[in-house]
C-alpha cells in the first residue's frame, strides 16, 4: 500500500504538533507548516522521524492568500523529491490565532486579521491544494466549542469558526464526487500556547472556563460531521 501523507498546517506547536505526532505514531508521514519559528518546526520533524516515518516542514502564512500559489508549488516539489509522489492524502487545516476582545471594542483591523487567518486562509488554501489532494483523501477543519456556547470577548473568533462549520458542509457536498471526506472538530479549551497561552497561563481565564465546564474538567473535542467518519479520534485518522 502507498504510504499515507498528511499535510498539517500550524504543525510546529500546540494542537497541530500533537496531531502530527499522533498521526506519525500511527504510521502516517507528515508534511507540516510553520509561520515563523523554523527551529521549532525542525524539532517536530526530528521527533516525527524518530517514530520511523518521513517528515518535512514548509513555511506558510495562512493569513496571506497571495502566497498560496508559491506554497502549492513548494508542496508539489517536496512531494516529488521526498516521496516520489504528486499527491498527499490528508489535509488538516489547523493553523490559527485567537482573539479575546469584547464585541463593542473589536477593531476592523483585528476582525480582518482574524478573518484572513481563520476563514479566508483555509478557504483558499484548501482550494489551491485540491489538485494535490489524492482522490479518496480527507480534509479535517477545526472549529471551536465557542461556536456552540457564548463567552464574552470571543464574538469575532466564534463567528469565524461558525463560518468554517458551514464551509465544511459545502466542501463535503461538492468534493464527494472525488471521494474526499470533509469533517470538522470543535475542541474545548486546551492548555497550549495558543493565543499567547491564555488558557494555560492565565489563572483567572482558567478558572472561568472551568466554571463553565462539567466537573471543572476539559471535555476534549466534538466531531461535527459533514461526511460520515469516526468520532474525535479523527485528529489521528488513518485509512
Amino acid at each position: 500500500m502507498t504510504q499515507r501523507i498528511a499535510l498539517v498546517t500550524g504543525g510546529s506547536r500546540g494542537l497541530g504538533k500533537n496531531a502530527a505526532l499522533k498521526l506519525a505514531a500511527k504510521g502516517t508521514d507528515i508534511l507540516l507548516t510553520y509561520h515563523s519559528n523554523r527551529q521549532a518546526a525542525l524539532d517536530v520533524v526530528a521527533e516525527i522521524e524518530q517514530k520511523g516515518v518521513k517528515a518535512a516542514a514548509l513555511a506558510l502564512n495562512v493569513g496571506d492568500s497571495t502566497t498560496f500559489d508559491a506554497f502549492a508549488s513548494e508542496v508539489a516539489q517536496v512531494l516529488s523529491q521526498k516521496w516520489g509522489r504528486t499527491t498527499f492524502d490528508y489535509l488538516l487545516n489547523n493553523a490559527g490565532i485567537g482573539l479575546n476582545a469584547p464585541f463593542a471594542e473589536t477593531s476592523e483591523a483585528q476582525f480582518d486579521e482574524l478573518m484572513n487567518i481563520q476563514f479566508k486562509g483555509p478557504f483558499f488554501l484548501t482550494q489551491r491544494l485540491l489538485p494535490l489532494l489524492q482522490d479518496g483523501g480527507r480534509i479535517l477543519n477545526v472549529s471551536s466549542g465557542l461556536a456552540r456556547f457564548a463567552l464574552p470577548g470571543y464574538a469575532a473568533y466564534a463567528a469565524m469558526k461558525g463560518a468554517m462549520e458551514v464551509l465544511t458542509r459545502y466542501q463535503a457536498k461538492e468534493l464527494g464526487g472525488r471521494g474526499i471526506s470533509v469533517n470538522i472538530i470543535a475542541p474545548g479549551a486546551i492548555e497550549t500556547d495558543f493565543g499567547g497561552g491564555e488558557v494555560r497561563d492565565n489563572a483567572e481565564v482558567n478558572r472561568h472556563i472551568a466554571a463553565q465546564t462539567a466537573l471543572g474538567a476539559r471535555l476534549g473535542c466534538r466531531m461535527i460531521s459533514a461526511t460520515p467518519s469516526p468520532p474525535c479520534s479523527a485528529m489521528s485518522w488513518r485509512g
